[in-house]
């Protein structure tokens, strides 16, 4: 059965909640992505499905599979366990970066209503009524899902100005009024379009395309994490902070910037073109085409320690070279190589050090050796056995000139010690 809503939705059974319950017949229902929406942007509506009475919140919860249900808290706990207990984080505790996984967002409805009769009171919220909010944001759902960001290889969600503004629009949507028989009343969903102080940094780029950095065309995913992820002590951070901080530019204030890290992925993409970005240390360590590009890269004798600047850049060059013949752009190359020659000479100095300690190890023992041997030597020719000094020089592996000096001194001893007549 279709919706009216769009044709690319239409009803299946409800799957029923994790631990078991189910809801009446009559709600049991939820609302499925069809024709109208790739398998990889089908998000579902399980609508109206839990029991809401007694002390429970209920809400709604926007999932990174792309499913949108009901659920229920009890409002009495503290906030601090209120938000441990939901299986995603609300929207405004989330800043407009990164949606943090496991990709779930909850939007908390509101159950205590003021009028100036009766002032305050509860009012729950039945299946029908919860069913009819699904069916009013369903548009605003499906543009939240179409519009995030997917980033990185592994598809994380980024907040748009597309997406905040469809939040928005959801939150509005599902903030009630109540007629005067006490009817629940959903606002009119809204398709309001994002406002010019919410700006996305492909925007920016495009629009400041002197102030980008050629070399995001060739850097790895970490080292554009890393420049996305500039945070100032005042100022604008992110990527349009940075880019002007270089530059020593400045940005009017007023403005929020979206898709940090989604800008500098597809600027990449844009500069590698038809050939697939890959981390030139996987390559080169990994893959048979890096490892034999390595190796006759390599000359003999030579290693990366003994590569002065001009010889990287060649080398580098010619990986990269390689690396296009198979469709492929390697990122952090230059950066890989550098490193790769400064922990080849950081071993070096380390292996000096060790030498270094050796040598002085040795010589002191040397010099104690040489002492005691001197001692030695200078007690043989007082024996006057008939032994001359290369002999005596030949036993303790010394020119025998040194044994002539010791035997001229000790002779100068005795001569000054004897008294005379």
């Amino acid at each position: 059965m279709s919706t009216s809503a769009t044709g690319a939705f239409e009803f299946r059974p409800w799957p029923g909640r994790p631990d078991g319950h189910h809801p009446p017949d009559r709600s049991r229902s939820a609302i499925t992505a069809g024709a109208g929406t790739t398998a990889s942007e089908e998000f579902r509506f399980h609508a109206a499905g839990f029991p809401t009475g007694g002390h429970r919140h209920s809400g709604f919860l926007a999932q990174r599979g792309h499913a949108v249900w009901f659920g229920d808290v009890d409002w009495r706990a503290s906030r601090e366990h209120l938000y441990s207990r939901l299986p995603g984080i609300p929207r405004r505790a989330l800043g407009d970066g990164t949606l943090p996984a496991p990709g779930v967002l909850v939007q908390l409805l509101a159950h205590l209503d003021h009028d100036e009769q009766s002032g305050h009171s509860w009012r729950f919220f039945t299946a029908e009524e919860l069913y009819a909010l699904a069916l009013n944001i369903l548009p605003a759902v499906q543009r939240l899902v179409d519009s995030m960001h997917r980033t990185g290889p592994e598809g994380e969600l980024q907040w748009s100005a597309e997406a905040a503004t469809a939040w928005n629009d959801i939150e509005q949507a599902a903030t009630p009024t109540y007629d005067p028989p006490g009817a629940v009343v959903w606002p009119r969903l809204g398709m309001t379009p994002a406002p010019a102080w919410r700006v996305e940094v492909s925007a920016f780029l495009a629009a400041n395309p002197d102030l980008c950095d050629p070399s995001w065309g060739v850097a790895t995913d970490a080292e554009l994490d890393a420049y996305a992820d500039y945070r100032p002590v005042s100022g604008y951070g992110g990527v349009p902070g940075r880019m002007c901080r270089a530059a020593d530019r400045q940005t009017e204030d007023g403005y929020t910037f979206y898709g940090h890290r989604a800008a500098l992925y597809a600027y990449r993409a844009q500069a590698c073109g038809d050939r697939t970005p890959m981390e030139a240390r996987i390559w080169l360590e990994t893959t048979e085409a890096g490892k034999s590009t390595w190796e006759a890269a390599k000359p003999l004798g030579a290693t990366p320690a003994d590569a002065p600047d001009c010889v990287l850049a060649a080398v580098a060059e010619g990986f990269q070279n390689a690396a296009h013949e198979e469709a492929l752009v390697l990122t952090g190359l230059s950066a890989y190589l550098r490193q790769l020659r400064a922990d080849e000479r950081a071993a070096v100095d380390r292996q000096l050090v060790r030498e270094g300690e050796e040598v002085e190890r040795l010589e002191t023992m040397l010099k104690d050796f040489r002492a005691a041997r001197n001692r030695t030597v200078t007690r043989i020719p007082a024996w006057a056995d008939g032994r001359d000094d290369v002999e005596i020089a030949r036993l303790a592996s010394m020119p025998h000139d040194y044994v002539s000096g010791w035997r001229a001194r000790l002779t100068d001893e005795q001569t000054t010690a004897t008294p005379g007549p």
